[in-house]
């Protein structure tokens, strides 16, 4: 239970590994089908970022100025079972818990705040999960109205979560990810209405930076955390203040083998636009590509130290053993930092690591599947 307090894996380098070069930086809770059409016009939106250590510092704490009156400072628990398993002393960031289940709130909140002060009161977004419901909720608390933009295949259930903020509008367009996303951004431009990334923002990246902020207060000493990684937005913002703060912390991060677009763009030393390899997956918390141009792929390739891809299989399994071993419900996403320490275990014996728990999201017949074949 909690107390209060190997396979493959890789150091970030270079390789001219080809792989090929779209967006869909949705993150959708349930298992997500690719499909990109050829006909898809991909619009590359290029971001300034500075990442000098002084800068993203008094970023962040900006960010926490703002994030800290709206989203909660959520738990650093100690996982005994972890702890024992691993010979690590293995503490989790449950951003599972926080409002809306996800730690997508706090750059939603921190974008939106720095929109207001702009003296804008209504924003235009593209998702159909945790970052729409998170730019729902965010807007009902700072009186901005939200049109969130979601493809024709978006899940009933997660639009109707949306749709039950007076706040948001839901509008639906495009097959896929990429279609939905490069529409919404075109409204949002035509209309003068500021646009709210996903990921590919800097003020989304310093509200997710937070999280570092309280990872340290809580255990300063820390040697390793363990991040998921999509489009690079959390990535980014942790590991940049980690870095900033302590060089030796070491970053880990965390994809689906089938679904790594962001470990495939830094090997390839470019951004990918033809993600037609990606795979199904269970972590569909951080499934899709990486924006042209965006701003996460260069703070990734500086920040992050290693990288560890798992397979479906042990996605699964851990979902499964947070419910049996620690009573707590988290997303497939989230897994994959538990998944990844499982399998470099031998690189932080005796030292302080943290996973983070990036959400809680999971649909009710995926936790029934996965409890169905670990109990048969």
């Amino acid at each position: 239970m909690f107390q209060h307090d190997g396979g493959r894996s890789w150091n970030k380098g270079k390789s001219g590994k080809s792989v090929s070069e779209t967006i869909c930086p949705f993150f959708c809770q349930q298992i997500v089908k690719f499909s990109f059409s050829s006909t898809t016009k991909i619009k590359i939106h290029m971001i300034k970022m500075s990442t000098s250590p002084e800068d993203f510092i008094k970023g962040t704490a900006k960010a926490y100025d703002r994030v800290s009156k709206i989203a909660l400072k959520t738990p650093l628990l100690k996982s005994l079972w972890l702890s024992n398993l691993t010979g690590c002393n293995v503490y989790m960031k449950m951003e599972s818990e926080q409002i809306t289940r996800s730690f997508k709130i706090r750059g939603a909140v921190n974008k939106m705040s720095s929109v207001i002060e702009s003296g804008a009161d209504n924003v235009v977004t593209a998702s159909s999960g945790n970052h729409g419901l998170a730019c729902a909720y965010a807007g009902s608390k700072l009186g901005v109205c939200v049109t969130i933009y979601c493809p024709l295949t978006a899940s009933p259930a997660k639009l109707t979560a949306i749709q039950s903020y007076s706040n948001a509008t839901v509008t639906k367009h495009g097959d896929e990810c990429a279609e939905t996303e490069s529409y919404a951004r075109s409204q949002a431009n035509n209309k003068n209405i500021p646009y709210m990334s996903p990921y590919n923002d800097v003020d989304n990246i310093f509200g997710q930076a937070t999280i570092a902020y309280e990872i340290l207060e809580d255990l300063p000493d820390v040697n390793a955390v363990f991040i998921p990684v999509g489009g690079g937005g959390l990535a980014s913002g942790i590991s940049g203040y980690l870095k900033a703060t302590n060089k030796d912390i070491v970053t880990i991060g965390c994809q689906p083998e089938g679904n790594a677009a962001m470990y495939h763009c830094i090997q390839a030393d470019r951004i990918l636009e033809d993600n037609s390899f990606l795979k199904d997956t269970l972590a569909d918390g951080v499934a899709g590509g990486v924006e042209p141009g965006a701003v996460t792929f260069d703070l990734c390739k500086q920040n992050i130290d290693k990288w560890s891809l798992v397979g479906e299989d042990e996605i699964e399994k851990a979902v499964f053993d947070m419910i049996d071993k620690e009573k707590k419900l988290v997303e497939g996403a989230a897994c994959l930092a538990i998944a990844a320490l499982l399998r470099m275990k031998a690189e932080f014996q005796g030292k302080n690591v943290v996973l983070i728990m990036c959400g809680g999201n999971i649909n009710t017949s995926v936790v029934a599947s996965v409890c169905s074949k670990f109990l048969s």
